[in-house]
């Protein structure tokens, strides 16, 4: 598999036989260019307008299919579990709700956090994410979990690969932490970012590593 950041929160995962787009933004909203994208199925965490552009993703074979809530699904050689979570630390007073996706995708178990905003996973949560071979995490601060955090739920998950998201990168608009804090909370600084991450079950590590993406 194929994994590739455009900014944000947003990834394609090109599998062997299927592409799926997790949350693809509005360029005129965050400040970042989004390349012309193609999948069989788009995920959205949550509903604003840096996570949910889903019209923005095309499909050779129509529109590809949307999945934006809580639930099991299996399409496109994978099978997919949205998870109920908060946007904030305040069970959604302040910011709303927001999905976790849980992908068993080309033998791979994915995570993907979303906007998560509380400061600690619930032991349900733990149970219904199962597995976390490679995790997606926000570490921005501000409007998710800050470094310290995003830490500490990497603690709870256990994956053998994290890749932090949702934080200040060269024009985006929104004001957000970098990324320094995270990787020295991880012990992971000097880490060269890397335009995409090849990987398979079979070489994943056998330590947790940090990988950095480009955005572009």
């Amino acid at each position: 598999m194929d994994i590739y950041w455009y900014g944000q929160a947003c990834f394609k995962l090109k599998g062997k036989k299927a592409a799926i787009v997790i949350d693809p933004y509005d360029p005129d909203f965050t400040g970042l260019k989004l390349p012309k994208l193609s999948a069989d199925t788009v995920l959205v965490t949550h509903s604003h307008n840096d996570h949910n552009n889903a019209k923005a993703v095309e499909s050779l074979q129509g529109k590809p299919m949307v999945f934006d809530r809580p639930g099991e699904y299996e399409v496109s050689g994978a099978v997919i579990t949205g998870i109920s979570s908060f946007h904030d630390n305040c069970e959604g007073a302040e910011r709303g709700a927001n999905t976790i996706f849980h992908l068993l995708f080309d033998n791979l178990d994915i995570v993907h956090l979303g906007d998560l905003g509380q400061a600690k996973l619930t032991e349900e949560q733990v149970a219904q994410i199962g597995g976390a071979d490679i995790l997606l995490i926000p570490v921005g601060g501000i409007y998710t979990i800050n470094a310290k955090i995003a830490s500490d739920i990497v603690s709870q998950l256990e994956p053998k690969i994290i890749i932090p998201m949702h934080y200040k990168i060269e024009g985006l608009k929104l004001e957000l932490n970098g990324v320094d804090n995270f990787l020295k909370e991880m012990g992971a600084e000097n880490i060269i970012p890397q335009p995409k991450l090849s990987i398979s079950k079979e070489k994943l590590p056998e330590e947790p590593q940090v990988i950095l993406l480009n955005n572009d």
